[in-house]
């Protein structure tokens, strides 16, 4: 007959464990360590506990910050997975110190953080910089739209919102009715279905006054274009983004990276689903850490690439009055290119569908329109004459045109009108005559340089740069989504995964860490 060990559960064993050898030397909580305890100053912390005579002694800032940018690299961003990986982890005793920090002191250090987080990140950067890390010959800006905690089914204008609120009120009355019906009716009725009636109108009348307060207590949104946009009850600094797998109510993350080892030189998150706005407050920002670090005319005739949603005048001519080297294309910079020439061919014939039928009617184009001489006037087929609206037009590839409009009487019942106007809708025909290209501007010369084989070669690093990041950060650190509310609390967020990033390149490449 086999035989076998005995084993018993009840067992007691007394295992000595050293928490400093838990961190072991060439890992990231090893790096997170050290980093921490050894290299940063962290007394700027100081400052938000007032326990100096009375009062019970606090978690110490450094300790709180091991755990929660340790836990942010493996996933848990969770304040309550992190207060259990410190009584369940070796890994995150060892980093706590045996101290077993609240799920709220947690979140509550973090989400608070916002005056002492760009200071922490400027000196990881510094590391950074010593280690050699940092290259400064190319920069890529990026950014990533991530979901944020709040519903898109809470979003509209103001206008949106009062339907839906009016609405609510409308099932609310009507599920009184319903219940005031069914009491009638049914006199012994189940005390557990009164109970759910019960407690769906109250959820329906939670609903409307919340709504109620939001537009009592907050003023519309207005977008870049002077008109109003969607805001959000649960959090109204988000915004409603297109994505290519949806809509999403989120914000969007924007990073600048350097070249060599894809360190992070700023991270900011906005609450707009459009990029070129972000450009600008992303170079200052990477200037001001710059300088920080001792860097003179940080951003003076450095290369920063940019995708398409980045172009626009004003990111330009920023550009140019910092003398930054940008390569930021415009969005039909590849049609222009040559090696793009024959793309279409491999497109799946499912996606010719949707192209525009080319319909083989014939208008009148501009050669069916006669000037004339003596009055000045071009005629149209129908013998009217047009006005001229603009004599500066300037289209927006920069071609230089006088733009010429029939009055709308001579096209409301002209015989021609089905001929002419493409659209039944139109009012009136315009022509116009084009007669020369305007001076090269900036948006010009970026073309130009992006045409050239250098150019693209230059552009064609952004890839290579900045988007390993992001998929580090969201696929190994599975940040997918924020769970904080408010552009503070999800840039605090955000920061401190791009911390995280920025110190796993240092045990991976730093000098100082070569050989651990």
């Amino acid at each position: 007959m086999a035989r076998y060990r005995q084993y018993d559960y009840n067992q007691l064993i007394m295992v000595p464990v050293s928490l400093e050898d838990q961190l072991i030397p060439g890992t990231l909580e090893y790096a997170i360590h050290h980093v921490i305890e050894e290299r940063l100053d962290l007394s700027n912390f100081d400052d938000r506990y007032c326990n100096d005579e009375t009062g019970r002694r606090a978690i110490a800032p450094k300790v709180l910050i091991k755990i929660v940018l340790f836990g942010y690299s493996r996933g848990m961003i969770s304040s309550r997975s992190l207060e259990r990986a410190c009584f369940e982890n070796i890994t995150f005793m060892a980093l706590a110190c045996g101290q077993k920090p609240d799920h709220s002191t947690i979140a509550a250090f973090v989400s608070s953080m916002d005056n002492e987080i760009e200071l922490l990140f400027t000196k990881v950067l510094l590391i950074c910089e010593e280690e050699g890390l940092l290259s400064g010959t190319h920069f890529s800006l990026d950014g990533l739209k991530l979901s944020s905690n709040a519903s898109k089914e809470w979003s509209g204008t103001f206008a949106d919102l009062k339907k839906k609120q009016e609405a609510l009120e409308r099932k609310v009355k009507e599920a009184v009715r319903e219940h005031r019906v069914t009491d009638k009716r049914e006199g012994n009725e189940n005390v557990s279905d009164q109970l759910r009636r019960e407690k769906r109108i109250e959820r329906l009348r939670q609903k409307v006054d919340r709504i109620e307060k939001f537009l009592s207590d907050n003023e519309p949104k207005i977008g870049s274009s002077g008109k109003e946009i969607q805001s959000n009850v649960t959090d109204n600094e988000s915004a409603k983004m297109a994505t290519s797998h949806g809509v999403l109510q989120g914000y969007n993350a924007n990073a600048i990276v350097d070249e060599k080892h894809q360190i992070v030189l700023h991270a900011a998150a906005f609450g707009k689903g459009e990029y070129s706005s972000n450009m600008v407050p992303m170079l200052e920002g990477a200037k001001e850490k710059l300088e920080a670090i001792g860097w003179k005319e940080p951003l003076k005739e450095r290369q920063i690439s940019a995708d398409t949603g980045y172009y626009s005048v004003k990111n330009l001519e920023v550009c140019k009055e910092h003398e930054v080297d940008a390569y930021v294309p415009d969005p039909q910079f590849r049609k222009r290119d040559i090696r793009f020439a024959d793309a279409g061919r491999h497109r799946r014939s499912v996606d010719k569908r949707k192209e525009k039928y080319k319909s083989k009617k014939r208008w009148f184009s501009v050669e069916d329109f006669k000037m004339d001489d003596h009055s000045g006037k071009l005629i149209c087929p129908a013998g009217h004459g047009l006005y001229i609206s603009n004599r500066n037009f300037i289209t927006a590839v920069g071609y230089k045109a006088i733009a010429y409009q029939a009055p709308k009487t001579a096209c409301c019942d002209c015989r021609l009108r089905s001929k002419c106007l493409r659209k039944p809708e139109t009012v009136s025909r315009q022509v116009h005559v084009f007669y020369g290209k305007r001076p090269g501007s900036i948006t010009d010369e970026m073309k130009q340089k992006i045409d050239t084989a250098e150019g693209r070669h230059i552009y064609s690093k952004r890839l290579g740069i900045v988007e390993p990041v992001f998929g580090n950060i969201r696929a190994c650190k599975k940040m997918d989504r924020f769970t904080l509310r408010g552009q503070i609390k999800v840039n605090i967020q955000w920061v401190l995964y791009c911390l995280v990033h920025n110190i796993e390149k240092i045990i991976n490449y730093g000098k100082s860490y070569a050989a651990v």
